[in-house]
């Protein structure tokens, strides 16, 4: 259980805040960004939202006023020593931010961690984390509610419901409960529509992401055991498809969908290293297997992202670690 009311006492006693999230952003983090940026423009403060990376195509359509950054060293460098508050949304580590990270943790300005993911590395002067959280757009949902800080209407329910539909796969995850369900349904009383979110987000693909995806399901492999299947994806099936990193997101899903594997595992080879996405039916704690490699996530997904690696050396030690959490 969270207490909101310090989080309440930091809005009304600061001016100016910078929101950001982690690199490669998904649906909750773009969605949580967008949903506290208006609620502190309803609430007549100053605020700017600054990511390392492009915001992906397909969740465009969420910042109606373009307001997000992606982030220029000389251009936006002097906000993490100028805004009153730094707001991280949707992560536990600064590692998270990329090239912004040296601005991030030189910055002496109050830092506060809104999320939804175990374990955070203490980098904030105020954490507003629960893991129990669908999403961190629901902390930040569950927030408005028990404060009354500000009336939520559609600007503000519709990134909400995009985070929460997305990190819950579309409803079907643990968290999906009863109490998610009436809270969904409020966000659909102001104004959301589940019908249009749902395609602007999976039914708009690029022809490129289609290509990958073909090229990336001739790659699915067993270990030994049948219990885990991965996925590899190399850079040149990224330059033969014309697609990017952002097109990636989802695919690793399909490794579960085998009967009987209970592990799923995504090998993306970087420019300068290597990317692993870990899905898990039942108990199985793929985030652990992540933290032995200095990733983390929650208990059925989670990530690694290595620098100064070769893909073909890496895989093999990620499968062999996997076993073990298998067994």
């Amino acid at each position: 259980m969270i207490d909101f009311l310090p989080l309440s006492k930091i809005i009304s006693e600061n001016k100016s805040f910078l929101l950001t999230t982690h690199v490669n952003p998904d649906a909750d983090a773009i969605g949580s960004e967008l949903a506290f940026y208006r609620m502190l423009k309803m609430l007549g403060k100053t605020a700017r939202i600054v990511n390392h990376s492009e915001t992906p195509y397909n969740l465009v359509f969420l910042d109606t006023d373009s307001v997000v950054e992606k982030y220029e060293k000389e251009k936006h460098d002097m906000l993490f020593y100028e805004s009153d508050v730094i707001v991280a949304l949707d992560f536990n580590s600064p590692q998270r931010v990329a090239s912004m990270q040296i601005a991030f943790e030189n910055s002496r300005k109050l830092k506060i961690c809104i999320d939804h993911h175990p374990h955070p590395s203490p980098f904030a002067d105020h954490f507003f984390v629960d893991s129990s959280y669908s999403a961190t757009g629901h902390v930040l949902y569950d927030f408005i509610k028990k404060t009354n800080i500000v009336e939520p209407g559609k600007s503000i329910a519709v990134p909400i419901y995009a985070a929460i539909m997305t990190d819950t796969g579309s409803f079907r995850f643990d968290r999906t409960t009863s109490d998610l369900h009436r809270l969904i349904a409020e966000l659909i009383d102001l104004g959301t529509d589940p019908t249009y979110i749902y395609d602007k987000i999976y039914d708009e693909s690029r022809y490129s992401k289609i290509r990958l995806l073909g090229e990336c399901l001739s790659t699915i492999r067993m270990t030994p055991s049948k219990e885990i299947a991965y996925i590899v994806i190399t850079q040149q099936a990224l330059k033969i498809s014309g697609a990017d990193e952002a097109d990636i997101e989802g695919f690793v899903n399909y490794c579960l969908s085998i009967k009987g594997v209970k592990m799923g595992l995504l090998f993306f080879e970087l420019e300068n290293g290597l990317k692993v996405s870990l899905r898990s039916k039942g108990s199985i704690p793929v985030n652990l297997l992540a933290e032995e490699f200095g990733g983390g996530g929650h208990l059925n997904a989670s990530g690694i992202r290595v620098s100064d690696v070769k893909l073909n050396d890496f895989i093999s030690v990620i499968l062999e670690a996997a076993e073990r959490y298998i067994k």
